[in-house]
């Protein structure tokens, strides 16, 4: 699964940490050198007020108090002749890092109690996002699955994309969708739209009506966000809340290896071809008519077919948000999803979970880690085996390879 976090910053950031421990002493040792060194005698203790200022922001409390202890000690101790204004400017500069000290200390304090809150809100957001967000299991009715996403916004686990994978008596039904916006507004949406999937795809005999389901429960969930944001507005049109949107593709892959789907504004999935020593050519997959998204329109009143399409054995499909392929780097060149996908997929078989990490870490190169909207993947390859049977009679089985 795609994480969240990323460790391309993780050397900076432990290479600003030495540089913070060690920039309090070398600011001390140079007001010791400009006291012995400069020729007019001048004694600056007073810029000693600097140094547990600058170990309290960068380092921590201990060090904080420790320093300003050394300040205070080096502030008192005469590198010269002492007259008594001098000795009222060393008392003087004593108070002054005394003050620092105390200050630097409730900082420090409150800042830790900040951090604690700050990681316990980050479990809290883990925890609704394995309930919320559910991870597809490696293997699931004879295919191998993987599935991953990452949030544009700062700090937050889960967005505005939405992806589920469920085996049912029609087959696996598979979810991928984009709700507009991103960060902690879009997640009421998502919670609508993945509960609502989870009922119908083992209920509704035809894709149609898992669709229909669908825009129900979005429909229901905006006229309750509207009435919550404000009660005045009740249904009306012109709300905020009427505004909201959501791209659907809807896969079924039946018993026979047939993918049927329907789209609702939503990108059509690439398909890694398997071939001997690794995928072969990566195309875009369209299986029908495109939709509007739900939310802008109603359904019409006559569906069209879901479309069909083959899978065969050991090829696969990658399901995607827009947020991957309208990726930018900082020249403005868009992410190239269709070669970062035949690259992740070298080798033999195709491996869901290589290439969710090998996307990932093109995306997060291409973007230098900064996303303007949430990425969502989830791959589907297909493991079943045409057994030929005693009868003659040929019928679909699992491959037993786990490869997820």
């Amino acid at each position: 699964m795609i994480g969240t976090g990323t460790a391309t910053g993780a050397r900076p950031a432990a290479r600003r940490r030495r540089w913070w421990s060690a920039l309090p002493g070398l600011w001390v040792l140079g007001v010791l050198g400009w006291a012995l060194l400069d020729p007019s005698g001048a004694q600056p203790v007073q810029f000693l007020a600097v140094a547990p200022a600058l170990a309290c922001a960068g380092t921590g409390r201990r060090l904080c108090l420790l320093l300003g202890a050394a300040c205070v000690l080096l502030a008192l101790v005469p590198l010269g002749p002492v007259g008594g204004g001098e000795l009222i400017g060393r008392l003087g500069a004593c108070s002054a890092i005394l003050a620092v000290v105390t200050a630097g200390a409730l900082a420090t304090a409150r800042r830790r109690r900040l951090t604690l809150e700050l990681a316990r809100a980050r479990e809290v957001a883990a925890t609704a996002q394995e309930a919320l967000l559910r991870s597809p299991p490696p293997r699931l009715d004879g295919l191998a699955l993987a599935a991953g996403h990452l949030s544009a916004s700062e700090g937050a686990l889960i967005g505005g994309d939405l992806y589920a994978a469920l085996a049912t008596p029609y087959g696996v039904r598979v979810v991928m969708g984009d709700v507009r916006g991103h960060g902690l507004t879009a997640l009421g949406t998502v919670a609508a739209m993945l509960g609502s999937f989870r009922e119908a795809a083992h209920y509704e005999p035809e894709l149609g009506g898992v669709l229909r389901r669908l825009e129900r429960a979005l429909q229901r969930h905006l006229r309750e966000r509207a009435r919550a944001e404000h009660p005045a507005a009740g249904g009306e049109a012109d709300h905020l809340a009427a505004e909201e949107f959501v791209t659907v593709l809807l896969l079924e892959v039946r018993p026979d290896g047939e993918v049927a789907a329907l789209n609702c504004g939503h990108p059509w999935p690439y398909r890694l071809h398997a071939r001997p020593g690794g995928a072969g050519r990566v195309t875009v997959e369209t299986m029908g008519e495109t939709l509007p998204p739900l939310g802008m329109f109603p359904l019409p009143a006559e569906l069209p077919a879901a479309g069909a399409a083959p899978l065969p054995t050991g090829d696969a499909l990658v399901l995607h948000t827009d947020g991957v392929e309208d990726a930018r780097d900082a020249t403005g060149r868009f992410f190239p999803l269709g070669p970062a996908l035949a690259r992740a997929a070298r080798g033999a078989p195709i491996v869901p979970a290589d290439v969710i990490t090998g996307v990932r870490a093109a995306l997060l190169r291409h973007t230098g880690g900064r996303l303007a909207d949430d990425a969502a993947l989830l791959v589907v390859r297909n493991d079943r085996q045409r057994v030929p049977t005693g009868s003659g009679v040929v019928h679909l089985a699992g491959t037993g390879r786990c490869g997820g």
